[in-house]
């Protein structure tokens, strides 16, 4: 799904969409910074492992995946970050790390943080690492069908918890 193909997807779908050609950057963040985008606004899209399937574990760029959250969430037994060789061939046309948000155009699940639903608009990357497209989130949960919950944390809970567990 190249960033034209995503655009064409939003268009049959009469969606209206801002793009934001970029730098290239390799992380949300990156993308964010370089879009003068708030991060709570930039979507990271992260490939996991729920059992012995793959799905997206969407998280705004500022924030991890929880897998504890998702695993309670999805009723998965195993849940996991899911390594590139699990995936490289599944997100055809995209660039690894800039996979968009809507794992249905690739028969995957999608589970969003409600953190990005609680603002009008989201960022994502658009297949590549030098195009985002932004849209409001109200479009994007009608196209992407995605499970909306709490599956983020902040870096700082996650280094206390290592802290705890050492």
């Amino acid at each position: 799904m190249s960033a034209r193909r995503t655009m064409e997807f939003l268009d049959g779908n009469k969606v209206n969409y801002v793009t934001f050609p970029h730098t290239a950057a390799n992380s949300a963040q990156e993308v964010a910074a370089s879009t003068h985008v708030p991060g709570r606004h930039m979507a990271k899209t992260v490939v996991v492992r729920l059992g012995d399937k793959l799905a997206l574990a969407v998280v705004p760029a500022n924030r991890m995946v929880d897998l504890a959250r998702l695993r309670q969430v999805s009723g998965a037994g195993d849940v996991r970050l899911a390594e590139e060789a699990e995936f490289i061939d599944r997100f055809e046309g995209c660039q690894v790390g800039a996979m968009p948000p809507f794992g249905n155009l690739f028969g995957v699940e999608t589970y969003v943080d409600r953190a990005l639903s609680r603002d009008d608009c989201i960022v994502f990357n658009a297949g590549t690492h030098t195009e985002a497209i932004g849209m409001t989130f109200t479009d994007y949960r009608r196209l992407a069908r995605p499970t909306v919950a709490r599956i983020a944390t902040s870096v700082c809970r996650l280094g206390a918890v290592h802290a705890l567990q050492v």
